[in-house]
Formats: C-alpha cells, sequence, structure tokens
C-alpha cells in the first residue's frame, strides 16, 4: 500500500525493490494485486477508481489505468499531471510499479 496521508487509513509502506522483485518472481501478479491495493486506499481517500474488474477488458483497461494516474496524481503527488503517471503505468508496467510505490 502507499504511504498515505490521511488518519483513517492504515499506513503501510512497501520497499520500492521489494515490490519489483516480487513482480518479477510472480510474472506479474503481484503488479495486478498491488494495483487493486492500491485503488482500495485512494478510493478511501476520496479517488473515484471504478472496479478493477474493468482490467481484464482490453480497452476499457485503457480507461481504467488513466483513471488511477488520475487518482494517483491527485491524491498522493499532488502534481496534477496525471497524462505523465498514465504513460508510466501503461507503458512501464512493473518497472512503473517501485517509482509509484517510491
Amino acid at each position: 500500500m502507499l504511504l498515505l496521508s490521511c488518519k483513517k487509513i492504515k499506513r503501510k509502506r512497501r520497499d520500492p525493490i521489494v515490490v519489483f522483485l516480487f513482480s518479477l518472481i510472480t510474472l506479474g501478479m503481484y503488479f495486478i494485486y498491488w494495483l487493486i491495493v492500491t485503488k482500495k486506499d485512494l478510493n478511501k481517500i476520496g479517488a473515484k477508481i471504478p472496479t478493477a474488474w474493468l482490467l481484464i477488458i482490453p480497452i476499457v483497461s485503457i480507461y481504467w489505468y488513466y483513471k488511477f494516474a488520475e487518482a494517483f496524481s491527485d491524491k498522493i503527488t499532488r502534481d496534477k499531471s496525471p497524462v505523465l503517471w498514465f504513460v508510466l503505468l501503461f507503458f512501464g508496467g512493473e518497472f512503473a510499479e517501485p517509482i509509484l510505490q517510491y
């Protein structure tokens, strides 16, 4: 889970290197798990990311990734550049995960 600045959420920080290694060892399955857990945390602090079931639909998954990047940009980094995070997340895959986790 991301280190979130909300008192209602249990703060748990994972080491970005360990997150990356888990993704490699599990052949990307941990990346999907990480997305779902992080989505739940972001939604708890006010983001509006749709259900993770949309990830299995090829074209709709692009929309889901954008909504995730938009929420991450708004709630975590507060830099208002969701397109940058979307490109990193969508094209970077497992290599983007440690960057977002950091």
